[in-house]
């Protein structure tokens, strides 16, 4: 099941029964965006890349009774952007290396979670139009500016880095859920790994704009509807049927990214 909702979040997690799903990860907005239209409005680069963000009519910060929802409704979670909320998180820590050289913009994201106590560092590149080359090499940039992924959304995430973590902290049959879904990435990474994803967007805008994105990688996937591809991967199998899910079949993360990887190599995801 991959289904999303333009709703407000905290109607839909109220409707949830205490943990009736295994893993939350979430981006919630850290500040009021639609005034900060120096960032978030119409803008060209210095290289002449045009961004057009429109005014979200509702962009609330969430307080406190949303992470404590939040924690009701989900047995695990991670929260990207803990370090800018007034709220006791867990000690457990991810942190996200954009290799962004000497940019100006932060040169990582920080997220809390309750899956563990320790901190754990994925490195992928992001920064414009320098995306990474692959999960197992987000280090690396990707050459081919053809193959970004196009920026939808002001606050972004790629794919890479949600298929990342849903390789670490997810298992076959788990019930995911992103109460703002934004650019719809983390749907994308859900419907390749084969996960029960459930997201929410209030603002309509960006929710059509995802609609559209996943539409458009869903249709490139059922291209290849009639052929059914297995493989066999070191320490385990990946069998993927395209128009439908990837499934793994290896606990071992870094063999399921590579997976992954070889799918995307092969036009197949």
């Amino acid at each position: 099941m991959n289904v999303v909702y333009n709703v407000d979040c905290m109607e839909y997690m109220r409707s949830l029964p205490d943990k009736a799903l295994d893993l939350a990860v979430v981006d919630p907005p850290y500040f009021s965006g639609p005034e900060r239209r120096g960032y978030y409005g119409t803008k060209v680069s210095s290289i002449g890349v045009h961004r057009d963000y429109p005014i979200s009519p509702k962009w609330d910060v969430p307080q406190a009774p949303y992470f404590e929802e939040l924690d009701r409704v989900a047995k695990k979670y991670i929260v990207w952007g803990c370090n800018y909320f007034n709220y006791h998180f867990p000690t457990g820590r991810i942190v996200w290396d954009k290799c962004n050289g000497s940019s100006s913009f932060s040169d990582c994201e920080i997220a809390a979670t309750n899956v563990h106590d320790s901190v754990r560092l994925f490195r992928y590149m992001w920064n414009g139009m320098c995306q990474g080359k692959s999960v197992t090499e987000g280090w690396i940039m990707q050459g081919d500016k053809r193959k970004n992924e196009k920026r939808i959304h002001p606050t972004q995430k790629p794919v890479a880095l949600y298929t990342w973590i849903f390789s670490r902290y997810a298992r076959p049959g788990d019930k995911i859920l992103d109460t703002h879904l934004g650019s719809g990435s983390s749907r994308i990474a859900a419907y390749d790994a084969g996960l029960d994803f459930t997201g929410c967007e209030i603002d309509k805008h960006y929710f059509e704009e995802q609609e559209e994105r996943f539409a458009k990688h869903t249709a490139q996937v059922s291209l290849w509807r009639s052929r059914h591809v297995r493989g066999t991967a070191r320490g385990g199998q990946w069998d993927a049927t395209p128009g439908a899910r990837l499934i793994w079949y290896t606990a071992d993360a870094k063999k399921r990214c590579k997976s992954v990887e070889r799918l995307r190599k092969a036009g197949l995801l």
